[in-house]
């Protein structure tokens, strides 16, 4: 059977797209490659002829959703004022808890990157320093960027470890009440 000239970059795209689900869902290193290329389609075989290794997928998921979250959560310079608040409601809500592989890869995948190698983790860095810029520059306080890009990422995963959806919302609102009181205050001038 003859494939097209674009089936290639195109069974490499859905690779990654499904790829990048799967693993945030239930985890890079446990889920396998055979597990990974049949949701395409495909068998683990072919998985070769569009990364060289598992840990090259790894890296390339990493980067895209590293730039999702920098695109969505860091916005530009024609982002409204309330740019931060409103990324956080998503962001600390129930459905963004319940739907992991819809979601921010760093508290699903975060120690996993960590024992990921250098070019992975400078990547991940590169994107929340962008974030934490980004977040610097509306609330005038770069460690309070700091603060609620780690206060999300803890709140969101410890979040997802809770049984009931009552202490799930709870430690979800009570952190962002905390956030939107300490952090994303009117300076007293305005």
């Amino acid at each position: 059977m003859r494939y097209s000239k674009t089936h290639k970059d195109e069974t490499r795209l859905k690779l990654l797209s499904s790829s990048r689900a799967i693993t945030k869902k239930g985890g890079f290193s446990v889920t396998s490659v055979d597990t990974l290329m049949s949701a395409v389609g495909m068998t683990g075989g072919a998985f070769y002829n569009h990364f060289p290794s598992k840990q090259a997928l790894f890296q390339a998921v990493i980067e895209e959703e590293v730039e999702n979250s920098r695109e969505m959560l860091a916005g530009d310079e024609d982002s409204s004022d309330d740019h931060v608040i409103k990324w956080l409601r998503k962001y600390l809500s129930v459905s963004h808890a319940l739907h992991p592989d819809e979601g921010c890869v760093l508290p699903t995948l975060g120690p996993e990157i960590a024992r990921a190698g250098p070019e992975v983790r400078l990547v991940v860095e590169q994107g929340v320093k962008s974030i934490q810029k980004a977040w610097s520059a509306r609330t005038e306080d770069s460690d309070a960027a700091w603060a609620i890009i780690a206060q999300c990422i803890g709140a969101l995963a410890l979040s997802r470890m809770v049984e009931t959806d009552e202490t799930r919302q709870e430690i979800l609102h009570a952190n962002l009440r905390v956030i939107e009181k300490h952090h994303l205050r009117k300076p007293d001038n305005q």
